[in-house]
């Protein structure tokens, strides 16, 4: 790459860098004193002026300096993702001992890790998990429609029935799968819908009946079939520490976002729609097709709990420390899904710390 070329990058690192921490339009004295010493004051200018050209930065108002676009967070976005393989998270060991410990719980370690999130960046975090996750099964229901496919009827305690079709590459009489289902409804009705789609069935694959070819089989599309009824649903940390931020003095942008975080609909299908699996996603700008949004970003990444998906990150102004939340989320994603993945490891004594020294630690009620 050209001289010149890597001048205007390590420019507009620097530059959104400052309108990060400060809020405030940038000017060329400020980057010259503080990041680029060795640069003339008017290649500086000159610089600023490309980038301007290029519709990466802007100036707010007439003898201000400048401010980054869209276009111009994206392409910083781009320039610091070598940086975040530097950056390593320490408390990774606690959150993993964390869901050893709450093995029957994950839903209560992760609104836990939720609100180390919030903690840690000071922004909105939340947690997309499935909606029926928190209910309990009433009763199971299994019917042949030919073909080797079967409806599967899941009925909830909130009265809700949840229906799916699966094909399963068996031939089941009718006493086979009256006897199997009979035996689930008395293993399973009662259970919550995420112990049974996150742990029980799986329980019952590796250890009761590993041997049972029948069953096995069984198990595995009922599994796939407890997956599929799951909605996703948002949970938000509780905290309002978010709403100091400069952005925020604006009552517009107040009611901006709270119409944001209120369509979890738009919402979860933008980040399913943009999950490849590979790392951590920021959407921003155009990306959420609603100009009101645009001041506004997203970044989460794609955990797994026993091959079960779900998204984690924070909603933020589109000025928002990047450098850290990405790596964050990022280790804490992976440290669910590594952690988690089949099956939980047993905690040794070392890894037994009580639950009343992590709660005081991050001030969990």
């Amino acid at each position: 790459m050209k001289k010149n070329q890597l001048r205007l990058q390590k420019t507009l690192k620097a530059l959104v860098d400052e309108y990060i921490q400060t809020c405030e339009p940038v000017s060329s004295r400020i980057l010259n004193e503080k990041y680029l010493q060795e640069v003339s004051s008017a290649t500086l200018r000159l610089d600023l002026m490309k980038l301007e050209a290029e519709n990466k930065i802007q100036q707010p108002y007439t003898s201000a300096g400048r401010i980054p676009t869209i276009k111009g967070f994206r392409t910083y976005l781009q320039l610091i993702e070598p940086d975040h393989a530097k950056v390593k998270f320490e408390d990774m060991d606690l959150l993993r001992n964390l869901l050893i410990r709450h093995y029957k719980d994950t839903p209560l370690a992760l609104h836990y890790i939720m609100k180390l999130l919030a903690k840690e960046t000071d922004q909105l975090s939340f947690v997309a998990e499935p909606e029926v996750s928190s209910g309990y099964l009433q009763n199971l229901e299994v019917f042949p429609i030919g073909n080797q496919k079967y409806i599967f009827v899941m009925s909830l305690d909130s009265g809700l029935d949840k229906t799916v079709v699966m094909k399963i590459d068996y031939d089941f009489t009718e006493s086979q799968l009256k006897k199997l289902v009979q035996y689930l409804n008395e293993e399973l009705i009662g259970e919550r819908i995420y112990d049974i789609a996150n742990r029980i069935i799986l329980e019952m694959q590796e250890d009761m009946y590993q041997d049972n070819v029948l069953v096995s089989t069984f198990l595995k599309q009922l599994h796939k079939a407890f997956i599929e009824i799951s909605d996703f649903y948002i949970h938000y940390d509780g905290s309002i520490n978010f709403l100091e931020q400069p952005e925020f003095d604006s009552k517009q942008n107040i009611l901006n976002f709270m119409s944001m975080i209120q369509r979890q609909d738009i919402l979860i299908n933008l980040m399913r729609r943009s999950d490849d699996g590979a790392g951590v996603k920021v959407l921003m700008g155009e990306d959420f097709n609603i100009p009101e949004w645009s001041n506004f970003s997203l970044i989460y990444g794609r955990y797994e709990v026993f091959g079960i998906p779900g998204y984690l990150g924070v909603i933020a102004p589109i000025r928002t420390a990047y450098r850290h939340l990405i790596p964050l989320i990022r280790d804490i994603t992976v440290t669910i899904t590594e952690t988690t993945h089949k099956g939980l490891v047993v905690s040794t004594k070392e890894e037994q710390i009580g639950n009343t020294e992590e709660k005081s630690r991050y001030n969990f009620r």
